[in-house]
């Protein structure tokens, strides 16, 4: 059989198979999410002052949060998700972390036995006291469906600034110290 006769031979089924892919119906992946919902969190000080704001958005495999803060002393602080959507100072309206899950994990990124789903990195304020960063986590999500724990629940969610930084394993906190911020999260 000539060379020319055999590619076209072997590619026929190939673009078949691809044509016919094509024309299916997707099905949802669950282990993704909607990308696109998003939300904020109007950041306040226990005396009520507005410091700034996180934007929350939804990604495929996770939530990014950006922050933007000022008024806050210089240095590393513990940041993290709060089952609860209440921000009276000082601060423990907003409850503990969203911890959903059956057995709940253990606070602390660099834990063996966590984390726990409010666990997120440190924020660092620099010499004037302003934040600005962006945050990552899989463990959390806008989306009705996806991966992590969703925020949208009956009583919200909040996002808690602490005046420490997180060690990421000490319980129950890390270390983070009191609550110096907080921020309710809602719907774009």
């Amino acid at each position: 059989m000539p060379l020319a006769r055999l590619s076209t031979l072997a590619v026929a089924p190939l673009a078949l198979a691809l044509t016919a892919c094509a024309s299916m119906p997707e099905t949802p992946d669950r282990g993704r999410a909607a990308v696109g919902d998003f939300g904020e969190a109007t950041l306040v000080n226990a005396a009520g002052v507005n410091i700034g704001r996180a934007v929350l958005t939804q990604g495929p495999t996770g939530l990014l949060i950006r922050v933007e803060a000022e008024g806050l002393t210089p240095g590393w602080h513990g940041v993290h998700i709060h089952a609860t959507g209440q921000c009276a100072a000082p601060f423990t309206s907003a409850g503990s972390h969203i911890n959903h899950g059956e057995p709940k994990a253990p606070h602390g990124l660099l834990n063996a036995e966590g984390p726990d789903d409010g666990d997120l990195p440190n924020i660092h304020a620099d010499a004037h006291g302003r934040v600005r960063a962006e945050i990552f986590t899989t463990r959390a999500r806008l989306a009705s469906e996806g991966p992590g724990q969703w925020l949208w629940d009956a009583d919200g969610s909040a996002l808690v600034i602490h005046a420490n930084a997180d060690d990421h394993r000490s319980q129950p906190i890390g270390g983070a110290g009191d609550r110096i911020a907080c921020g309710v999260m809602a719907a774009g």
